[in-house]
């Protein structure tokens, strides 16, 4: 089943990729295919974007001045288990392979590529991980994120932060995981006992 141009718009998808040229074609590419594309030659640039950004795809070059993309890919899992990230290099190895498939790469894409094998790999992934998700939905992923994200700037449990908040355990680690939708009444409290401004929780969304 093809994927409809407003369904992909839905998909942000980042390119880390030191070859400023490449980067280029890729950002043109995908953004004509209608998916929202940002790319990035420091993987430095790109691990902090991600901090701040939700993104559901990662085409992430292997070897890079800056620093090795195996490395890039332990980090990108350290900040999110489950972005899906398709591998391109020029240099495959069976060693590289196995260790991006260890960090649960979903692909591993030789280049120079093909653009139809591209596309296609990148619709695996969205039939495969499900990515497709409507806005409110994406809202809700975001929330949890940072929700989460504050509690453990302040060294706070789950348990900890429900106390303050006068809320169940349960319904913390829900929104935390995207499970529930939050209530304004219900981030109200979560933002006071964080001890942050609830605007805080939709900035930018």
């Amino acid at each position: 089943m093809a994927i409809s141009t407003r369904a992909k718009k839905k998909l942000r998808i980042m390119v880390i990729e030191d070859d400023a040229d490449l980067c280029d074609y890729l950002v043109e590419l995908l953004t004509e295919e209608g998916y929202e594309a940002a790319a990035f030659q420091s993987p430095v640039e790109a691990l902090e974007r991600m901090k701040n950004k939700v993104y559901h795809i990662v085409l992430l070059d292997l070897k890079m001045a800056e620093m090795n993309g195996v490395d890039v890919l332990r980090k990108i899992r350290k900040l999110d288990s489950d972005i899906c990230v398709i591998i391109l290099t020029a240099y495959p190895s069976v060693d590289t392979a196995i260790e991006t498939m260890k960090q649960d790469a979903f692909d591993y894409i030789k280049k120079p590529f093909d653009n139809e094998e591209l596309k296609a790999a990148i619709k695996r992934a969205v039939d495969a991980k499900g990515l497709i998700v409507d806005r409110s939905k994406e809202v809700c992923q975001e929330i949890g994120r940072r929700v989460k994200e504050m509690r453990k700037k302040r060294n706070l449990t789950l348990k900890q932060l429900a106390n303050r908040a006068g809320l169940s355990v349960s319904l913390i680690s829900q929104i935390e995981r995207a499970e529930s939708a939050a209530s304004i009444s219900t981030l109200t409290k979560v933002s006071s006992a964080l001890k942050t401004k609830l605007e805080t929780f939709f900035k930018g969304l």
